[in-house]
């Protein structure tokens, strides 16, 4: 199983940014009464259908510690270097699976989204992959779920119309298979992207069926497919050249042009959760956060990541979504307009989450622009999970002050540690290593004051907790 994590994460601003994309969200409900992101919900699944060991996600380096602080372990993760669409993203799984971890080149290879919501039957449909390739005799299956309407926001998969291989395609025996077999696979004519209504409608009639980015091959496929276009098969040598690899789709530069493939029918609940319009139905309530929906507002939703109240009142079909990175008020059938808005936009995201716990920036003041010499500051909270720790670290170029606003925890400095609690104050100059331990959660303010806060200045020394204790040598 691989998953990729992609997206831009602008269709659900402000809550999303390119780091935290709408995976990540804590939105949907859990089984212990609170809430829970689509990774999380999609981990426990897989681990409910025996395939979480066997699962591996593709995604961006700076999604890594977001990863392992909502999924820990459970996940081994691919990191790619730089985004660049999904037939490159199945293109590094392959050559990791292959040359890091010498997977046999027979074994099916299962790809999906991660943020898909589906339900347990899904997965049992998966199942079903390396026998649908094995009966059909083609190296390329993919999953294809009924139509509910006619959309333009899905691609569609078109069948054959006979339900079975042309005969200059394909031999009797596997003819006579695929027509015994076409409740379970049918045959692809064609794909057709995001067609407008109208022909949707018509793809509908034909027993088109969305394509929802769910495909199976033998990793000797992707391999020859590597090889064919003169790409490396080495995990190494294709990381070394990802810079350079295009932004291309796997259904263009694959599926597409594979002459022979088919196509699994599914009908058990299948939602793209991908934008305002329909992600509010499935949170188990109107309103998340402080707020409230009230004065007879029907079909609106009400988001907030703030500390202060939002309250709707009268008004119905509204999406409301508040966060540090700023205040989304829109009618649910025009929310989507918001990634139009953004295009172009590198702003820089005010909250994320670490291997460590989450952090906030509450300021960022720039100064005086007109003079080379003006300093910034910039002012974190920092909240450390119990037994959590940064990495010991230290900054060229800025002077930090640690104010610790509750919790217990070590404070590791030049190689020594030394206790900190509630009320402390730490002053680290430049260049000075240090680190923060969490023996209870602990919470602080980090203020920051240097030259352009907005780059990375932090080099790390060690990592592991062990490691950072095996070089101290006072306390």
């Amino acid at each position: 199983m691989v998953l990729l994590s992609g997206g831009s994460g602008k269709r659900l601003w402000p809550l999303s940014n390119e780091v935290r994309s709408k995976l990540f969200l804590k939105l949907l409900p859990s089984e212990s009464g609170g809430k829970q992101s689509m990774i999380q919900r999609m981990s426990g699944q897989l681990e409910e259908a025996g395939l979480l060991p066997a699962t591996t996600i593709v995604a961006h380096e700076s999604q890594a510690e977001l990863i392992q602080n909502q999924v820990g372990d459970k996940l081994s993760m691919i990191a790619e270097p730089y985004r660049r669409g999904t037939f490159t993203a199945v293109a590094l799984a392959a050559a990791y699976l292959h040359g890091k971890l010498g997977v046999s080149q027979g074994e099916t290879v299962c790809v999906m989204p991660a943020d898909l919501y589906v339900e347990p039957a899904f997965f049992a449909a998966l199942k079903q992959f390396p026998h649908v390739l094995a009966e059909s005799g083609t190296e390329l299956a993919l999953l294809g779920t009924l139509p509910q309407h006619p959309s333009s926001q899905f691609g569609y998969i078109v069948p054959q119309p006979d339900g079975a291989f042309d005969q200059a395609d394909a031999n009797a025996e596997v003819m006579a298979e695929a027509k015994a077999k076409a409740k379970a696979y049918l045959p692809i004519a064609s794909f057709v992207e995001k067609p407008d209504a109208a022909q949707a409608a018509r793809l509908i009639d034909e027993h088109a069926l969305w394509n929802c980015g769910v495909f199976a091959f033998p990793l000797s496929f992707m391999l020859k497919v590597l090889a064919d276009r003169g790409l490396p098969t080495g995990y190494e040598a294709l990381l070394g050249r990802y810079e350079g690899l295009p932004e291309a789709s796997f259904d263009v530069e694959v599926a597409e042009k594979t002459p022979r493939s088919v196509v699994i029918p599914y009908d058990k609940g299948w939602r793209d959760l991908g934008d305002w319009k329909t992600f509010p139905d499935y949170f188990g309530s109107s309103v998340i956060g402080l707020g409230e929906v009230a004065g007879g507002a029907a079909h609106s939703h009400v988001v907030n990541e703030l500390a202060c109240p939002v309250r709707l009142i009268g008004v119905s079909n509204l999406i409301v979504a508040a966060s540090a990175e700023g205040i989304l008020v829109a009618d649910k059938d025009k929310a989507s307009l918001i990634k139009e808005l953004l295009s172009g936009s590198s702003e820089q995201p005010m909250s994320g989450e670490k291997r460590w716990g989450a952090y906030r920036i509450l300021d960022h003041s720039r100064g005086d622009a007109a003079s080379a010499a003006a300093n910034e500051s910039l002012t974190k909270k920092i909240d450390l999970l119990p037994g959590k720790h940064t990495s010991y670290h230290l900054h060229a170029n800025r002077q930090e002050t640690l104010v610790i606003l509750s919790g217990t925890g070590i404070f590791v400095y030049e190689d020594t540690l030394a206790p900190i609690g509630a009320g402390d104050v730490l002053h680290i100059p430049a260049g000075m290593k240090h680190a923060v331990y969490a023996a209870s959660r602990l919470e602080y303010m980090a203020i920051q004051i240097g030259p352009d806060l907005a780059r990375e200045d932090a080099r790390r020394i060690a990592v592991t907790w062990p490691e950072i204790v095996g070089r101290c040598t006072k306390s």
